[in-house]
């Protein structure tokens, strides 16, 4: 009896450290926020133009320059942020990411006539004062047209962002001036619309609905593979 005693204890042991090496194999799922601008933009603040939900998704109407409305915390760091975008009107807009105010951030935006995207980072000074960080011509056969839902996704890391169009990567970059921040939308001198924001990342809570119903198939099919 007692060797029957042991072995049982010695296989509850085991199977314990199995349970516990599989637990610690498993991905750490990060948190994720939606919006689908169905009825409102709720938690979104202006910086500067004129932004409304209407049809189901987030306009822009032209204005003036880097118009841009913002939302999440400070202190998010490292996330991935991606949304559709349509240029409506004219020929620039894009994403804000590490917000650390109204005026300082990142942005990578659609440059229309050129076909290519830019990144800048924006300071104090006034709306129009930021440097260029990179001019990115775009690659993998994307083509930035006016009147058509592109998907811009950009994975920020560190020092490092990644630019993804269309799930087509079109460059790597690096800055460290700005660590942490919000997310957002932009546009200049352009009327633009938005939809199906999504920001994923370990230190942002989860509000994900679950019921992939009350969402577009598209959209839950990308918030999967988020996950």
């Amino acid at each position: 009896m007692k060797t029957i005693s042991i072995t049982v204890r010695k296989f509850a042991v085991l199977s314990f450290l199995a349970l516990f090496a599989v637990l610690l194999s498993l991905p750490s799922f990060a948190g994720t926020q939606l919006w689908d601008f169905d009825k409102n933009a709720e938690g979104w603040k202006v910086a500067n133009g004129t932004w409304a939900v209407k049809d189901g998704v987030y306009k822009l109407s032209r204005g003036a320059e880097a118009e841009h409305s913002l939302v999440g915390e400070e202190d998010w760091d490292d996330y991935t942020i991606e949304a559709k975008i349509r240029v409506d009107e004219h020929h620039w807009a894009g994403l804000v990411f590490r917000a650390k105010s109204e005026m300082e951030y990142y942005v990578y935006y659609f440059n229309v006539p050129d076909n290519k995207t830019e990144l800048w980072r924006h300071k104090v000074g006034g709306w129009g004062s930021r440097d260029n960080l990179d001019q990115i011509p775009a690659v993998g056969g994307v083509k930035i047209k006016n009147g058509e839902w592109i998907d811009m996704k950009v994975e920020v890391e560190g020092d490092t962002f990644k630019l993804y169009i269309n799930d087509e990567l079109q460059k790597e970059n690096s800055d460290g001036v700005y660590g942490e921040g919000k997310v957002g939308v932009w546009g200049w001198d352009t009327a633009a619309s938005f939809d199906d924001f999504t920001v994923s990342g370990k230190n942002i809570k989860d509000t994900l609905a679950v019921d992939p119903n009350r969402k577009l198939t598209t959209t839950w099919g990308r918030l999967k593979e988020l996950r």
